[in-house]
């Protein structure tokens, strides 16, 4: 099969990297182009860690060289950035995979939560994949929105359970996440001193990506899902640990509807004990894990934030956009110890 060449725009931060470093080992996806706001170095350079494996040169972003350098663009950009960028790209015949929440939305969620959408036609047309929810809908696709860390844990614990579940009653979910989750700028809030030995809770209740899973769940079942939805930080690098509180409306064995509903999905492992986030670290796998108390349902997923929750469900999805084996070229052995 022919090589593709792909790019990557926002090359200088976490989910950047972890692109670079997948795509370098990718067999059909070759690396031709990365540009953040500035340019004039190298990757190596920006990322010391790939001395000696690659010095590409960094690009101030350009998109008539991307579109000439390129067939697909990975979008690792801040929201409102992301969508000018993709508009670009997309107007010049360049498909784009934007890990933003630019196309997560529909206009009425986003614009609540974000600001007003610049890019309206495209949004209308941007496929939301988590493949082991929506299949091979990226197949073919020229954008894809790819989803964020706290929905796909939560989405990923959840969804087998949205039809036997009472939607009246409240589902809770408690979402902890590492320090890298807050990108790679530094602030008070990810200073040392702030998150060594402490754990807390923010934006509670009012988090935007709430809306995100409330959009997408009710999507999945043609129910309307609300969610209380409270994510935590915690003094890790990477992972992500996700907890669905339910009421069932219906005897199950809770393990056995994720077996059945997770079969011969390559990229899920069914625990049968709670999962620990150290087990997906580096890798795109979701562990995940349910019990019952009597009526009481908790439902759990584990993941890497920067790769189940960003660049490896993106590289996942741009494999499916591009009529390849989802698993072609995804890491598979976690980091341990």
């Amino acid at each position: 099969m022919n090589r593709i060449n792909v790019g990557i725009i926002g090359v200088s931060g976490y989910t950047g990297l972890e692109l670079v470093k997948m795509l370098l080992q990718h067999p059909i996806f070759n690396l031709t182009y990365c540009a953040n706001t500035e340019g004039g170095a190298s990757l190596s350079e920006l990322h010391p860690v790939l001395s000696g494996v690659c010095d590409l040169l960094v690009d101030k972003v350009d998109l008539e060289r991307a579109a000439q350098s390129c067939e697909l663009m990975f979008l690792a950009l801040p929201h409102k950035t992301a969508m000018n960028t993709a508009k670009g790209l997309l107007e010049r015949g360049v498909r784009v995979v934007d890990l933003s929440a630019d196309y997560r939305l529909s206009r009425e969620n986003y614009e609540a939560f974000y600001c007003e959408h610049e890019d309206v036609e495209n949004l209308e047309h941007a496929v939301y994949s988590i493949p082991e929810l929506h299949g091979r809908v990226a197949q073919g696709a020229r954008l894809i929105a790819n989803p964020g860390c706290h929905v796909t844990a939560s989405l990923m614990a959840l969804a087998p359970f949205l039809d036997r579940i009472d939607t009246k009653s409240p589902i809770f979910i408690d979402s902890k996440t590492g320090v890298s989750g807050a990108g790679k700028s530094p602030s008070s809030t990810v200073h040392y001193v702030n998150v060594n030995d402490n754990i807390h809770c923010y934006n509670i209740i009012k988090h935007r990506h709430a809306t995100e899973i409330e959009q997408h769940a009710s999507s999945l079942c043609a129910r309307e899902i609300r969610v209380t939805f409270v994510p935590s930080l915690v003094p890790m690098t990477r992972g992500m640990l996700a907890c669905v509180y339910a009421t069932l409306t219906s005897e199950c064995d809770p393990l056995e509807v994720m077996e059945a509903f997770y079969a011969s999905k390559p990229f899920v492992r069914i625990r049968t004990a709670p999962p620990h986030t150290k087990m997906t670290a580096g890798t795109n796998f979701a562990d995940v894990y349910a019990a019952r108390h009597g009526n009481a349902l908790v439902a759990m997923c584990a993941i890497d934030n920067l790769m189940r929750g960003a660049s490896s469900q993106a590289l996942v999805n741009a494999n499916i956009m591009m009529g390849l084996d989802e698993t072609m070229g995804i890491p598979k052995i976690a980091y341990v110890p």
